[in-house]
């Protein structure tokens, strides 16, 4: 609920600044045009509420923070003048700076062109046509990197991932809890197992069985709310993200399982002990953090290898940053083998228990 309108009361508001209006601006196309265009006041996606003043007026307007900064042309060097280091700020500087880079590149490119004219012999060249040939150039440049990402991805979702995660994981409290009652130093039930002529791993599978069945069933509820009444778009692939949290609820599982019949303590300190590695997971996949998944990956990349937290989550990024699925079936199938030697570690500690009196 809490993440649930994050991004619009974040969202970038248009930008108000003020332009210098002296001659060099009127006689510079490139920034006129530039900063007309992403002024234009019929463009909803504009970037920028601009004025065009003299140099007194923008400082007054900037003194009374009615806008980010102001532009001015100097010798054809633009000059941004701002007073705090903001966002708006930022990006203004980013925008001004990128329009000269543009106007580089254009006259770089003109000058060839009147270089390869003269070089022909061509003693009238035509500039206007020149100039328009390297205007229709930059203008109709298309990029040559394939977006395969997913348009609807956003920011939180990797909040969300990480959520999914803590909650697949959560589960091992069943798991756990399940295998407590058939163990005989924590439970009466547990007692009247041990000693009835029953295979040990009937009962844990059982007891994976039933926590299962439950786990699934609260995590089909927690994609209903976040579907139908949060309105988390998680893209054309659902059905590959509910085979991912069903797969990593199944980890999640094994984990409890693996704490329970492992550890020879009571049901307190058990809990404590699989809380604690849960959210050491989550945390190293970013849910505090969505910056920590990345430092992890890149200083110690085995670290969320072992991580089913990161396993998970990373199997929901490579639903929406990747055209395959390979990267996702890797996921996939290492969470299966670490539930599945989880499990395998869980039944034969179970078997070898033994008890002095019960």
């Amino acid at each position: 609920m809490a993440f649930s309108n994050i991004e619009n009361s974040e969202k970038l508001e248009i930008i108000d600044i003020a332009i210098v209006d002296n001659e060099e601006f009127e006689n510079n196309e490139i920034f006129k045009q530039t900063f007309k265009t992403l002024s234009d006041g019929n463009n909803e996606d504009r970037l920028f509420n601009t004025k065009y003043v003299t140099q007194q007026e923008a400082k007054e307007l900037l003194q009374d923070d009615k806008i980010s900064g102001y532009m001015i042309l100097e010798n054809q060097n633009p000059k941004v003048i701002v007073t705090t280091s903001g966002i708006n700020e930022t990006i203004f500087k980013y925008v001004t700076e990128e329009i000269v880079q543009t106007s580089e590149i254009i006259n770089n490119l003109s000058e060839n062109e009147i270089k390869k004219e003269m070089m022909a012999g061509n003693v009238q060249v035509d500039y206007e046509k020149i100039y328009n040939k390297i205007i229709d150039l930059t203008q109709n440049e298309q990029s040559n990197i394939k977006n395969i990402s997913n348009e609807n991805l956003s920011y939180t979702m990797i909040e969300y991932y990480t959520l999914i995660a803590m909650a697949c994981l959560y589960g091992g409290i069943l798991a756990m809890f399940t295998i407590n009652q058939n163990l005989a130093n924590m439970s009466s039930k547990g007692k009247r197992i041990s000693v009835a002529p029953i295979s040990k791993l009937k009962v844990i599978l059982s007891s994976i069985v039933a926590s299962y069945l439950t786990q699934i069933i609260g995590l089909a509820l927690l994609f209903i709310y976040t579907v139908f009444v949060l309105k988390v778009d998680y893209g054309s692939n659902l059905p590959l993200v509910i085979l991912l949290g069903a797969v990593g609820s199944l980890t999640g599982l094994s984990i409890g399982l693996l704490i329970g019949t492992l550890l020879k303590t009571n049901e307190n300190t058990k809990t404590g002990i699989l809380i604690s590695i849960t959210m050491l997971g989550c945390f190293l996949s970013g849910m505090m953090g969505i910056t920590m998944k990345y430092m992890v990956d890149t200083n110690m990349p085995i670290v969320n290898k072992i991580n089913p937290a990161s396993m998970i989550t990373d199997g929901f990024y490579s639903l929406y940053y990747y055209d395959t699925l390979d990267r996702f079936i890797f996921n996939i199938a290492s969470l299966l083998i670490f539930a599945g030697i989880a499990t395998v570690i869980s039944v034969f500690s179970l078997r070898r228990q033994k008890y002095d009196s019960i």
